[in-house]
């Protein structure tokens, strides 16, 4: 099977430092094992899509030296797929979830459910569990609460038991996710497809086979291993990085000073340089020293067992993290 990977932006805010380490690991990734890279730009919360994101994403890549290939099956703007425009067919998949009565109209307001979730062991993991107070509910209750004019999510109806799946750097996971995550949201009864039921759709589609991303996402493949089981398709393998935090050890924003990159770009720090440090932070280089994507690409060819070099923990960085 060839090797099928993407890079998946967001366009709500500006790419940073732990966005780019994330690209650059996907990128070569996909490069060693001469595989096809998708560019997918992940757009579904458009009341926070900056305006000029898109265009600044796709220049920050360049600018790292990382290229990406046409999707089979794009969108009309050629060489990458938008999820804004893939409405329809998440509304398809989930036509078929509703067939197979594993999903369910929520009623139950964020406010409900934080303060049903009273236990302290409830909410340790990922967020809130949600109790499953409309879980007795069955999707032809659906028409009854849009006639009322009553809003309702779509949640998933998680199966009994264990879950698992296999990470390539930390190894197994599994967890009874009924339990200790919770039915979870893949859409709103006004047509908003949630994140979790998008990307595996997206993923399927586009033939993606290997998924790299943040740690911080662990938990959400526990959500999508579970769609994928449902409609029967086959999952891909999973690779989560360690994330890029601050001294605080949360992951980085505002509060942590300006890591953006086009910050970097527009002072004058070089591509050689930025890759250098997050290459070294990943214990891809053993000292730190400027370094281009394809020159990285060329070092790691004759290394088989790179990904396990990466360590588990998160990088702290105290600003500025380039000089």
């Amino acid at each position: 099977m060839s090797y099928v990977g993407r890079l998946a932006p967001s366009p709500t805010g500006a790419q940073h430092l732990g966005n780019a380490r994330t690209f650059l690991v996907t990128w070569l990734a996909c490069r060693l094992a001469q595989g096809r890279l998708l560019l997918r730009i992940e757009d579904l919360d458009t009341p926070r899509t900056k305006p000029g994101a898109i265009q600044q994403a796709m220049d920050d890549l360049r600018w790292l030296g990382l290229d990406w290939d046409s999707d089979e099956n794009p969108s009309a703007l050629g060489t990458f797929l938008l999820q804004s425009e893939r409405e329809n067919r998440y509304a398809e998949v989930l036509a078929q979830l509703q067939e197979k009565n594993l999903v369910y109209p929520c009623t139950c307001t964020r406010s409900e459910v934080e303060s049903a979730a009273s236990a302290p062991h409830e909410s340790i993991l990922d967020g809130v569990v949600y109790s499953g107070h409309c879980s007795n509910r069955n999707p032809s209750d659906a028409k009854g609460l849009l006639d009322q004019g009553i809003a309702f999510a779509w949640r998933f109806r998680f199966r009994e038991g264990f879950l698992s799946w296999f990470d390539e750097l930390y190894g197994l996971q599994r967890l009874n996710a009924k339990e200790l995550l919770g039915d979870f949201v893949v859409g709103r009864s006004y047509g908003v497809t949630a994140y979790q039921l998008a990307v595996v759709v997206d993923d399927h589609d586009s033939g993606v086979n290997q998924v790299v991303r943040g740690n911080d996402l662990i938990y959400s493949t526990f959500r999508q291993q579970a769609i994928y089981e449902a409609m029967g398709w086959q999952s891909p393998h999973w690779l989560h990085l360690p994330l890029v935090v601050g001294a605080d050890g949360r992951r980085l924003a505002k509060r942590h000073g300006d890591t953006r990159l086009s910050r970097y770009r527009e002072t004058g720090v070089s591509t050689e340089s930025l890759l250098g440090e997050l290459a070294y932070s990943v214990r891809l280089l053993d000292s730190k020293r400027k370094i281009s994507a394809r020159e990285l690409l060329t070092e790691l060819r004759s290394n088989k067992h790179w990904i396990q070099q990466i360590p588990t923990e998160n990088t702290v960085v105290d600003l500025p993290a380039v000089a």
